[in-house]
């Protein structure tokens, strides 16, 4: 039997060698929270490229300054910012990964001074900063400034982009009912609390021509808040607007008691990619190469998002293949240490 997880996956003109993508996962390690790429950086992705990943989405990084999540988070709110991300791509297709970038504005859960804005004025907690209420036209400017990442995202030579729309971040915050009371268009009935995110991604697309991804959290895990199904239609619109994967996840739009357990978010995956026909990637407690194999066999998803067990092991990829029996090719510059 094939090894699904070893085999090519095609979305667009672009090919992923395997099945296996390196999560968005914050790193916090700009040094000067200037938003610029680091050694930290180099390192920390390169390092999995090496270890065979097929595709890496470089962490949740902010469309303008005030969408940082925290001060150390990496940005594209400037062209200066290019070229550090240009060699980013560089280093890890050099060993043939395929470089994505998950594009991002933290709201009201942006841990910064200052002021932060949301759609409604409404802390996330007690403890955090309570938001500014947008105003139509600082929606606008946030919208441009989602289609000017995807211009320096393009001219950085990444090859895959993820809008950020989970984990009670902004595009999130626009979503929920529970996040979202605005009277105005851009709140109150489903299709108008979808209407920035619909914004974002034409503005998104109108300069982006390769694979576009989004991430939603696909239950709020709180009476009143978004469900599955819910998110069944959110991705039904994306897909009329020519979203080509959802990467699933759920939670954190607002405080609550989440189950969590190995592959917890999968059957969300699941329903998604049955139900609203659309690839979608698979993520959370996703630890070992047997339960990535069968997400993959049984059709659940088509491509497995790991984040933890990627920080633990930067060659999950050789592990995850060992475990399944699968010669996976070594890099030649450790073929003698991957020959047992």
């Amino acid at each position: 039997m094939t090894v699904k997880l070893f085999t090519p996956f095609t979305v667009k003109n672009i090919t992923m060698k395997n099945r296996i993508v390196m999560s968005p996962m914050c790193m916090y390690s700009c040094f000067n929270e200037d938003g610029m790429v680091g050694d930290w950086h180099y390192t920390h992705y390169t390092s999995r490229a090496v270890g065979q990943v097929g595709l890496i989405i470089v962490e949740a990084t902010a469309v303008t300054p005030q969408g940082r999540i925290s001060p150390r988070d990496l940005g594209i709110w400037s062209d200066d910012h290019i070229e550090g991300l240009s060699r980013l791509t560089k280093m890890m297709e050099e060993h043939g990964t395929v470089s994505g970038i998950q594009i991002a504005h933290a709201g009201r859960k942006a841990v910064l001074d200052g002021e932060i804005i949301a759609p409604s004025a409404i802390p996330f907690n007690e403890s955090m900063k309570t938001p500014k209420e947008m105003s139509i036209d600082e929606i606008k400017e946030t919208i441009i400034a989602f289609g000017k990442a995807a211009e320096r995202a393009k001219k950085a030579g990444f090859k895959i982009i993820e809008i950020h729309g989970a984990h009670g971040y902004l595009i999130n915050e626009f979503l929920s009912p529970l996040t979202n009371k605005r009277s105005d268009e851009y709140g109150g009935t489903p299709e108008n609390r979808y209407r920035f995110l619909r914004e974002v991604i034409e503005e998104v697309k109108s300069v982006w021509e390769g694979p576009l991804f989004v991430r939603v959290s696909a239950n709020d895990y709180s009476v009143g808040g978004l469900v599955p199904a819910d998110y069944v239609r959110i991705t039904n619109w994306m897909k009329e607007q020519g979203v080509d994967l959802v990467d699933v996840s759920s939670g954190a739009v607002v405080p609550a008691n989440i189950p969590t357990f190995p592959g917890y978010q999968v059957p969300l995956a699941d329903q998604i990619r049955n139900e609203a026909n659309i690839p979608t990637g698979a993520v959370g407690l996703i630890t070992n190469g047997t339960q990535a194999e069968e997400i993959l066999q049984n059709g659940r998803a088509d491509l497995v998002f790991i984040a933890r067990a990627l920080l633990r092991d930067p060659y999950w990829s050789r592990t995850a293949a060992k475990e399944l029996k699968y010669e996976l090719e070594a890099p030649e510059q450790y073929r003698r240490g991957w020959m047992i």
